[in-house]
């Protein structure tokens, strides 16, 4: 057989024989049932268990991200990256906008200028950033508690305060107390709120309706607005709408922190769109970056998000419609199968919300079953705030047999509990 040269080297011994170029390679990765083993892979998930409290064999259904392997387009791009060999200051230059432009034009329908874009590292990380440059210690920031749950840290550890507008849970549904939300806002002088859209942990997408009264509210009292939109790929019940892309006036309050980090598996290359299109805005959140001492992105994670935009379509889709089956799956497994356990009312994300409050347990006996009679690790409710207590976060982006593992897991390890008829 002849020898193939430079990069494609690589990438022949990964796929084999057979192409004619770059871009004539097929989707090779949408075998989500596919179960690929994650221990001693360094994986935060996987191997960690012990170190952070947890028994050895536990089964991992916590931090958010994915069972699956990449699309093989960007298997791909980075086999052909790491081939050449070089890893030096790194950066990208046109194409790599009109990449993630097109990505978010059609998915959507946001049209984003290119001198809206600044590269983090991670969205949390902007979140950092932006309460450095938009705020000064001791100002207060609102939040919508249950919510992820590094917001709060990130504010508190920058000195400063925060305070919640906690969403309202009624019949299995979140919604937003939006007199609450604006009376905080006058009576505390909240200079910044962060929007999570989708919401995580309790899997809402906002309405337009939604959205508008809160940045109506929040354009009236000149409140900057930080909307986390990594979520934005995992919207099932409705589509997904850019708080940025509602009104006019929004893109001169929004700061839109978006990822493929999330929808394509690819947290650990660290790689964030930051869209700002303010110019006062941008500038002074470009200098906190600068200050932090922070430039070149690294280059594996620009790689893989122009990949991933570009020719990750196919799988996307296959992704999506896998994952939405297996949130209906657990919604109708949990409603079947373990009384006083009931799921909230899933619209995005692929975390679902369950309420364990039927069970009438305390937050450490829940606690205590989960891990040490169930065997599985999920993320407790308390985790995220208020309105969190007796709730479970479950990820099931994953393998349907590992899914369908750890459900039988948490029903086994809540059996025997009276539960009283509501």
């Amino acid at each position: 057989m002849e020898e193939k040269a430079g990069c494609e080297a690589c990438v022949y011994k990964l796929y084999g024989d057979g192409r004619k170029g770059w871009d004539s390679m097929a989707e090779k990765n949408l075998d989500f049932d596919k179960v690929t083993g994650r221990r001693n892979t360094k994986s935060l998930k996987y191997d960690f268990a012990v170190k952070m409290g947890m028994p050895e064999d536990i089964l991992p259904l916590w931090v958010a991200d994915m069972d699956f392997q990449v699309s093989s387009y960007i298997q791909e791009a980075l086999a052909r990256q790491v081939e050449h060999g070089i890893f030096g200051y790194s950066d990208v230059q046109g194409e790599y906008f009109e990449i993630v432009r097109g990505w978010m034009k059609r998915r959507h329908e946001w049209e984003v200028k290119e001198g809206w874009l600044v590269k983090t590292p991670g969205i949390v990380f902007a979140l950092a950033m932006a309460i450095k440059a938009f705020t000064r210690p001791g100002d207060v920031i609102l939040i919508q508690q249950p919510v992820y749950y590094p917001f709060q840290s990130m504010i508190e550890s920058n000195g400063r305060k925060m305070v919640s507008n906690t969403l309202i849970y009624k019949e299995k549904e979140y919604s937003i107390d939006f007199e609450d939300f604006e009376d905080k806002i006058v009576k505390n002088k909240v200079k910044m709120f962060f929007l999570c859209n989708p919401h995580n942990p309790v899997g809402r997408v906002w309405t337009p309706e939604e959205l508008m009264r809160l940045g109506d509210i929040c354009y009236k009292h000149h409140v900057i607005v930080i909307s986390d939109e990594i979520h934005a790929d995992f919207a099932f019940q409705r589509r997904h709408y850019v708080f940025a892309g509602l009104k006019k006036e929004y893109e001169e309050i929004a700061i839109t922190c978006t990822s493929p980090s999330k929808t394509f598996n690819l947290a650990g290359l660290q790689l964030s769109n930051i869209f700002i299109g303010n110019p006062e805005l941008k500038r002074e959140f470009e200098r906190q970056i600068s200050m932090a001492g922070y430039s070149e992105i690294n280059v594996m994670g620009l790689v893989a998000c122009e990949a991933a935009y570009k020719d990750g379509d196919e799988w996307y889709d296959a992704m999506h419609q896998y994952i939405r089956k297996n949130i209906e799956y657990t919604r109708e497994y949990v409603e079947s199968n373990i009384p006083g356990v009931t799921m909230a009312k899933h619209e995005g994300t692929y975390l679902a919300w369950l309420d364990c409050n039927g069970l009438g347990l305390s937050v450490e006996e829940l606690e205590e079953r989960m891990i040490h009679k169930a065997g599985v690790w999920l993320d407790g409710g308390t985790m995220f705030g208020d309105g969190g207590a007796g709730f479970q976060r479950v990820n099931v982006a994953c393998p349907r047999k590992t899914l369908e593992e750890a459900l039988r897991r948490i029903k086994r390890g809540l059996s025997g509990i009276h539960v009283k008829e509501a």
